[in-house]
């Protein structure tokens, strides 16, 4: 393929050489006329009269011999330790002495994909889908987290003062933890993120068990029911709460089906696990915040950001709100 400032295309190669060979034009008077140089007007002109008209298409610039390549020994065994350890260009240059850029070169050589796009536990490419409706599948999930003490923790008032500040409000009921840190008890963040559109609903409870999830998916149904979504699956992991008969009675009398992950496998789960780091990065851990309330309080208007105004990557840079026509309940 030519590039942009190229002067002549293939049609225009031809009639420069067809100028020179057939009609006897002086290669100067053709170099003139097409404005090119003399010795590229003479190259065009001797391709045609070599293989006609084939002879004016795009050829590949690469030197048919290159003596500073990495020679193929060296290669294969880059190849060998990205396949068998799915390791990056840095720690396979250090274990093979080469210098990074040279073993990135060989993989995108190879056509081998980044690290990113595999997965973990097979090392085969991830196989990413997405349901075609709002509501065919609701990524369902549990994530655990630490609470705040009053007046903030190490990063607002320093380490030491931080630890100290912890054991003041630690509740005498609760053991201490084995390694010396103090227990401040956690918090369990229920999360629902939609196939889809992403549409996402979190809350705050105090536990995990059968009980508590079950009455979150209740909320949650509620939520998405109002935005205009009527859900028939769900996907969860293997945990104990998703496992009971209470979570299983409650989806059946929904007429919502219940789907579970492979063990082992967080990845399947991959949607809501990845609303999960967003949720830590951008709230749970975006400030130093002073007291577990006050991160509880800026947890609504973080996720009306996400829902309505965040830009998704998967979306097109559009929020969730852009793939639900119904979200604020406007024509219920």
């Amino acid at each position: 393929m030519s590039h942009r400032n190229a002067p002549l295309s293939e049609t225009g190669r031809l009639r420069l050489a067809r100028c020179v060979v057939d009609d006897g034009w002086p290669v100067r008077q053709a170099a003139q006329r097409f404005q090119v140089s003399v010795s590229t007007a003479a190259r065009w002109a001797g391709r045609y009269r070599d293989e006609g008209a084939a002879g004016m298409a795009d050829r590949s610039s690469c030197p048919r011999t290159s003596p500073l390549r990495t020679p193929t020994r060296i290669e294969r065994r880059i190849v060998k330790v990205r396949v068998a350890r799915r390791w990056g260009p840095a720690r396979i240059a250090f274990l093979l002495g080469l210098n990074p850029s040279t073993v990135h070169r060989v993989l995108t050589r190879y056509g081998l994909a980044r690290l990113r796009h595999l997965d973990r536990a097979t090392g085969e490419p991830v196989r990413r889908y997405e349901h075609p409706r709002p509501g065919d599948l609701i990524h369902v999930d549990i994530k655990k987290l630490g609470n705040i003490p009053d007046g903030g923790g190490h990063k607002v008032r320093g380490r030491e003062q931080g630890h100290r500040n912890s054991s003041a409000h630690r509740d005498p009921s609760r053991p201490r933890k084995t390694h010396g840190r103090p227990n401040l008890g956690y918090s369990y963040l229920h999360n629902a993120v939609d196939d889809h559109s992403r549409l996402a609903y979190t809350e705050i409870l105090t536990d995990e068990t059968k009980e508590t999830a079950t009455a979150f998916w209740g909320r949650a149904q509620q939520f998405f029911a109002a935005a205009g979504i009527t859900v028939t699956r769900v996907l969860t992991d293997n945990g104990s709460c998703y496992r009971s008969f209470l979570w299983r009675d409650t989806l059946t009398a929904a007429a919502i089906t219940h789907k579970r992950t492979r063990p082992r496998r967080p990845q399947t789960n991959g949607k809501v696990e990845r609303f999960n780091r967003t949720l830590l990065d951008e709230w749970a851990y975006a400030r130093p915040y002073r007291s577990e309330t006050e991160r509880r309080e800026a947890l609504p208007h973080w996720l009306h950001t996400y829902n309505h105004h965040r830009g998704h990557t998967a979306l097109n840079g559009l929020p969730p709100a852009s793939r639900v026509p119904n979200l604020t309940g406007q024509y219920n």
